[in-house]
This record gives C-alpha cells, structure tokens and sequence, in this order.
C-alpha cells in the first residue's frame, strides 16, 4: 500500500489486515520502489516525493505480474485513461469505499490464481491462446500481454465471432460488482489491440478486435 495520509493509510491497513492479507505501507514513492514484489500494490497518485503515475510505470516494469491498483481523488476521465495506460488494472478514486474496495482485491488476487491444468488451448488463425498456461502467441510469436489484458483476450477467444456485451465482459474478466467507469475496458482493449499488431509478422495475422457500438466487442479471425 502506497499512501502519505496517515489517517486513510490506517483505516486501509487494518482493513486489509482483518480481512487476512499481509500489508507493507509505505509512505511515499521512493519507498515504494525500494519494496520488493508482492502481489497487490494499492498506489494514491498525490505522493509527497515523486509523480504517482511515474511510480505507476517503475513499478509495472519492475513487478510485472502483480496487480496496480489505483487509489486517487483524481476523477476525470483522461485521469483515468493515463493512470491506466501507465500500467495500472484498476483506478478507484476517493472516497473510498472499504466493501468495495475490499471486494476488487479479492477478485483481482482469485483471477491472478493458475488456471487449471484443464483449460484449453484456444486457436484462431494464427492466434493461439494458452488459458492453462496463460500464453498467447500470434503466428509462432509469443504476446506479451498483461494479466488483465490476458483474460480479456481469452474471454473472448472462448467464443470467436460471438458478440460479447460491455457488461459481460466487466462482470467476467474484472467483476459482477464493478461500480467503478467501463472506461478501463476500452484501454485493455486497445493494449491488446497494440500488442497483437505489434507481434505479427504481418498485417494479414492479426485477429481483428471489432468494436460493436452500444453494446461491446468480437473476436473476429484475421
């Protein structure tokens, strides 16, 4: 937990700590970098010594699998696109409710669990996605995708050419309780987007994402 308010940093950590979960609090942004990988970083912006979103960005690099949660008074929407495109999987802003906080934390650590060793392998033209093993190659390429980006390309390889609701997708890939802004979808949409055209060897590879105004997304072979 990344947070210089004594008092919220408190009520956060006990919080936190009733509910079963080990918790380092730092108090800016130095300290933050200097802890080591954990699996969940809950990240205020308004730090005392360095730009919130620049210690985004050193963490997503140095601690790639772990979580970024953002926890901020900054609720405009182009805040919300740049704290999530700088790494972050999730923004909250304060207030803070503590349920729901308290929820998205448990459904971001159970959807970063190992999938079972049953899961399939799903191909679509030259996409293969390995749920089991959480990979996805294009092409014999591997993607680098986040773990967020990951299960939202996988929801929606399960069911090529099948339009898939906003709703469904938010419910299923972050969670059926989310009251936070859809806008999140759209950036891990256009991170996948980016990443499988980046990854191709050419264009005639890459499976198109189709946007399907009011209602969400499909897969659609390349």
């Amino acid at each position: 937990m990344v947070e210089d308010d004594p008092a919220i940093g408190t009520v956060l950590e006990s919080a936190l700590r009733t509910h079963g979960h080990e918790v380092h609090w730092c108090r800016d942004g130095r300290g933050a970098l200097r802890a080591g990988p954990v699996e969940l970083v809950l990240l205020d912006l308004g730090l005392p010594d360095l730009d919130g979103i620049e210690v985004c960005r050193r963490l997503r690099a140095t601690m790639p699998s772990a979580v970024l949660v953002i926890l901020t008074a900054r609720a405009d929407e182009m805040d919300v696109v740049v704290g999530l495109e700088s790494g972050a999987d999730d923004y909250l802003t304060k207030p803070i409710r503590l349920t729901e906080l308290l929820a998205r934390v448990r459904a971001h650590l159970r959807r970063g669990a190992p999938a079972p060793p049953s899961a399939p392998v799903l191909t679509i033209g030259a996409l293969v996605v390995d749920v089991a093993g959480r990979r996805v190659a294009l092409g014999g390429r591997e993607v680098p995708l986040r773990a967020r980006e990951f299960d939202l390309l996988a929801r929606l390889a399960g069911q090529p050419g099948v339009a898939v609701s906003r709703d469904t997708l938010m419910a299923e890939v972050w969670d059926a309780h989310w009251h936070g802004s859809t806008k999140t979808l759209d950036v891990h949409i256009a991170a996948v987007r980016r990443k499988l055209a980046a990854a191709a060897g050419t264009p005639g590879e890459v499976p198109r994402i189709a946007t399907l105004r009011g209602h969400g997304y499909r897969l659609e072979e390349a």
